[in-house]
């Protein structure tokens, strides 16, 4: 959950600790690896903690595509607290997955991703909703995120957003037998079913032919 300073009932730092808003730079030597928190249009963004459902599915969506791209190599995969530098509006956001594709790893520093990922995942939560939704999607559309996945496990929804040659995104839909081809990381799909019933990774990657 965020909470746009000053003041939040569910900030987790003392709201009167915080600076006032600031550059990117600034920003950047504030934050901490104690404090997650966005930068969007000069202001610090506090994020709340993830519930445990939320973690576990980020946690085995990394262990899939981690271990995927560590047999089929084509990028790097990150994952929150890491920030992503946009121009665009301007805005630094901390998405819940990002992948890289290798021949943009050229942005990758040492805190951020100066620039747009190749692929974004955003797991929502009842109070992110409206901002992964909207505020998210307006921001990596215009950036030019090549892929945008809106994974709701609350009510066991995802959504899977492709740009089109136009700059906009076009919702892809998963085959009648629910599985999702990314047109990012070449030769990987899944079966929608397993963000909801998390089968053994090791199952899942001898199902993607990698084992």
């Amino acid at each position: 959950m965020a909470a746009s300073y000053p003041g939040t009932e569910h900030a987790q730092v003392d709201p009167a600790a915080l600076p006032a808003p600031r550059t990117w730079e600034e920003f950047l030597a504030w934050r901490d690896e104690d404090i997650h928190a966005e930068w969007v249009d000069g202001q610090v963004i506090l994020m709340s903690p993830a519930s445990s459902d939320h973690q576990l599915l980020k946690v085995f969506l990394v262990q899939v595509l981690g271990l995927y791209l560590e047999q089929r190599p084509q990028g790097l995969i990150l994952d929150a607290p890491f920030l992503m530098r946009l121009p665009s509006r301007p805005s630094g956001r901390e998405p819940d997955i990002l992948f890289i594709a290798q021949e943009r790893l050229n942005l990758l520093q040492p805190a951020f991703l100066d620039g747009a990922a190749d692929l974004v995942v955003e797991i929502i939560s009842p109070e992110s909703d409206e901002r992964d939704r909207g505020e998210k999607f307006i921001e990596y559309e215009a950036a030019g995120v090549r892929e945008y996945w809106l994974i709701d496990p609350l009510r066991e929804e995802a959504m899977f957003y492709q740009l089109t040659p136009q700059g906009r995104y076009r919702l892809a839909l998963p085959s009648p037998d629910g599985v999702y081809h990314s047109a990012i990381i070449a030769g990987l799909w899944l079966r929608v079913e397993w963000l909801w019933r998390r089968p053994p990774v090791l199952r899942i990657l001898k199902e993607l032919g990698i084992l």
